[in-house]
C-alpha cells in the first residue's frame, strides 16, 4: 500500500476524537488537511471509514476494522525505529501515559524527574483520565502505557510493576451527622451496625475494583445499602462528601490529595477492605519496543 505511518496516525486520531477539530489540534494540522489525508486513504483502501456530517463523525463498519490494523501497523513502526535508534546508543521518540489526576499529583514527580535525566531523549505523552479505563487503553494499544490499581484478574499478555499500596478507606463529612453515628467493629451478630450502615447515604463507585470490593463488603456483612449517588471518579467522591450528601469509599491515596480532605474524616472500620497496589501496566509485547523499557527499568522491581 501507498499508505505512510503519518496518514494511519490521522486516522487514529480521528477515530479517538470523532471530531475534526480536536484531531487537527492533537495532529498539528488544519482541519482541510487533516479531511484531505482521511479522504486519501479511503480512496487507497477502497472504503469508507467514516460517516460525517455537519453535526458528528462515526467510524463505519470498515472503520472499526481498520482501527486494529492501523494501531498494529504504527506500533510496530515505532518499535522498529525505536530498536535501530537503540543500537546507536540514542533512544529519542514518544511513549504515551494514561493516569488520574491524583496520580499525577502523587506518584509520577519524582518518576518523571528520573526519566528525563536518564533519557533526556523521550518524550512523555501524558494523557489523564478515569482509572478504571487505564487497563483497556493499554490493551487496545492507545496507550504505551498506565497507572491503575491491580485488577482481581491480570489480564493475558499485561506486564505490571506496583509502585506503591493504598488502603481504601470510608469517610463522612467532618461535621457530625446524628443519623450517620456508624459503628466501627462490624460483627454479624450486632443489628446496630446493619441498622446504621443499612440507612446512611452512601456515594459509591460507578464501577471498577472499589465497587466490587465494596460490593463484596456489604454482601459479607449482610448489608443492604443505601445508595445516594453512584459517581465516577474518586476525587468526585470525595468533593460530594464534603459537601455532606452522604457516605463515600475511596482509596486513602486519593483522599490525601483532595484539595477538599479537612472537610472530611475517616471511618475506621473494622473489617477493613483490601488495599489497592497501583502499578504501572504495560503490554508484555509492547516491552520490545526500547523507549518503553527504558521507562519501565526506572521502576523498583
Amino acid at each position: 500500500m501507498a499508505m505512510d505511518i503519518r496518514s494511519l496516525k490521522y486516522f487514529l486520531s480521528l477515530a479517538d476524537n470523532l471530531h475534526f477539530g480536536k484531531a487537527s489540534a492533537e495532529s498539528h494540522i488544519s482541519i482541510s488537511t487533516l479531511s484531505r489525508q482521511i479522504r486519501q486513504l479511503e480512496d487507497e483502501l477502497g472504503a469508507s471509514l467514516f460517516v460525517r456530517d455537519n453535526r458528528s463523525v462515526q467510524l463505519t463498519h470498515e472503520g472499526h476494522l481498520f482501527v486494529q490494523y492501523a494501531r498494529d501497523a504504527v506500533a510496530q513502526w515505532s518499535s522498529v525505529r525505536n530498536q535501530l535508534a537503540a543500537l546507536g546508543g540514542d533512544l529519542q521518540g514518544e511513549v504515551s501515559l494514561y493516569c488520574s489526576v491524583t496520580a499525577v499529583y502523587s506518584l509520577l514527580y519524582d518518576l518523571f524527574k528520573e526519566a528525563r535525566e536518564a533519557f533526556p531523549g523521550i518524550e512523555i505523552k501524558l494523557h489523564t483520565g478515569d482509572p478504571d479505563h487505564a487497563i483497556e487503553r493499554v490493551m487496545a494499544g492507545e496507550e504505551d502505557m498506565s497507572i491503575a490499581a491491580h485488577p482481581l484478574t491480570l489480564p493475558r499478555g499485561l506486564a505490571f510493576k506496583p509502585i506503591t499500596e493504598s488502603p481504601l478507606v470510608f469517610i463522612k463529612p467532618l461535621e457530625e451527622v446524628e443519623a450517620w453515628d456508624l459503628p466501627l467493629k462490624i460483627s454479624k451478630q450486632s443489628n446496630d451496625f446493619v441498622e446504621a450502615w443499612s440507612q446512611a447515604p452512601m456515594i459509591v463507585p460507578e464501577a471498577g475494583l472499589s465497587r466490587k470490593r465494596l460490593d463484596a463488603w456489604f454482601r459479607n456483612l449482610g448489608i443492604t445499602p443505601r445508595v445516594y449517588a453512584q459517581v465516577s471518579g474518586n476525587e468526585a467522591i470525595v468533593t460530594m462528601v464534603s459537601l455532606g450528601l452522604g457516605v463515600g469509599l475511596v482509596p486513602e491515596i486519593v483522599l490525601d490529595n483532595s484539595p477538599v480532605a479537612d472537610r472530611v474524616q475517616v471511618v475506621p472500620v473494622q473489617p477493613q477492605l483490601e488495599s489497592y497496589h497501583v502499578g504501572v501496566f504495560v503490554q508484555t509485547k509492547n516491552l520490545n519496543n526500547p523507549l518503553v523499557q527504558a521507562f519501565w527499568s526506572l521502576l523498583p522491581e
